[in-house]
């Protein structure tokens, strides 16, 4: 009989359109019946955050598929975040994309560890409160302990 593969991920990133990835991939592996761990730091802690507002981003992305080509320059414009990140969840729902929320539920469920990096929770002045339930805080030593033994490591 063969061990349980594991899959390691660090999420670093904290808009809608990164924190796709990783709840996407994590469920994913441990539905395919790996042992996943997901170490969120620095932005990446914003997918844990029990109120969500993750916005899109397509200013440093110009693989970003728009309705429209639009400069970079009318990106930066006040009001066009929000706008591309309406647009995006729009399109999302009409695909049957699940949320963010959905997918943080499904890796819950499928017992995905969750863990937020404690030095970044601490240098940003959150509180574990602010975070969703089931989350385990710890340093980056955890991730490496885990990390060392991974199938597949991925860096999100």
């Amino acid at each position: 009989m063969s061990e349980q593969k594991k899959m390691a991920i660090i999420a670093t990133k904290g808009t809608l359109d990164w924190a796709y990835p990783p709840f996407i991939l994590g469920s994913t592996a441990a539905a395919l019946g790996y042992d996943v761990e997901i170490f969120f730091t620095f932005y990446g802690l914003q997918c844990l955050r029990k109120n969500l507002d993750l916005q899109v981003t397509s200013i440093g992305n110009p693989g970003m598929p728009m309705p429209m080509p639009m400069p970079v320059l009318l990106q930066a414009l006040p009001g066009m975040q929000w706008m591309m990140t309406t647009m995006m969840k729009s399109k999302m729902k009409s695909k049957g994309v699940a949320s963010i929320e959905e997918l943080r539920e499904l890796c819950q469920e499928a017992e995905v560890r969750m863990v937020a990096c404690q030095m970044t929770v601490d240098l940003f002045d959150f509180n574990q409160n602010d975070f969703i339930e089931g989350v385990e805080f710890a340093g980056a030593a955890k991730f490496f302990e885990f990390a060392g033994t991974a199938d597949i490591t991925l860096y999100i």
